[in-house]
């Protein structure tokens, strides 16, 4: 798995983080052996999930589906990198206005 895909929730978007509670069970049966998950980072403004991938695109297509049926994608960007890199590409959404950057 080559690449590092990160969704990063905006804490203040969020009515809560409840969801946070069964997200790693939805992800893990949506996307079975095409991602594995790599925890959380948290901080006051984002939660950041980070999983590796082969092929990021399609994986945040399930992902995606999983985050819409929760009620939370309004409240997420995405984007990957190469396994150690340091450049993101952003995934969601379509039309991201500023870089994607980690804490």
């Amino acid at each position: 798995m080559d690449y590092q895909l990160v969704i990063k929730f905006w804490r203040k978007s969020l009515g809560d983080e409840a969801f946070l509670a069964t997200l790693e069970a939805e992800l893990t049966t949506a996307l079975g052996k095409a991602a594995t998950l790599d925890g959380y980072d948290v901080s006051a403004k984002e939660i950041n999930l980070f999983m590796f991938t082969a092929d990021p695109r399609p994986t945040f297509r399930k992902t995606k589906d999983v985050l819409e049926a929760m009620g939370v994608l309004h409240s997420v960007s995405a984007a990957y990198r190469l396994v150690g890199g340091a450049q993101f590409t952003s995934v969601w959404p379509l039309r991201m206005a500023r870089k994607f950057t980690l804490p």
